[in-house]
């Protein structure tokens, strides 16, 4: 059952960032300017709320030598919860571009 998560800033932060289609965790970090012990955290609070979905990418670390990556992508309910969070912080999509 997915947990009821607050309307925060940095949630609405992250939920933009992957909602303009940088969705590994790196750069995320890189994009946001947010700690990791912020993001790896948040992320996992909105996979349980439901807003976003992770998915391994198993192929491309064959090409680089590095290992899996993790990847999120926004749900439905991620969407909608990304509107309410850009009405209620109307800087927010600038802040995330």
């Amino acid at each position: 059952m997915p947990q009821r998560l607050s309307l925060t800033y940095t949630s609405g932060l992250i939920l933009e960032t992957i909602a303009g289609g940088l969705s590994y965790g790196f750069d995320i970090i890189d994009h946001t300017g947010l700690p990791s012990g912020t993001v790896y955290p948040a992320l996992r609070r909105l996979e349980s709320a439901g807003l976003v979905e992770s998915f391994w990418n198993r192929g491309e670390p064959e090409k680089s030598g590095g290992p899996p990556r993790k990847y999120y992508r926004l749900t439905r309910s991620g969407r909608e919860r990304l509107h309410l969070l850009r009405e209620r912080f109307p800087l927010l999509e600038r802040m995330a571009k």
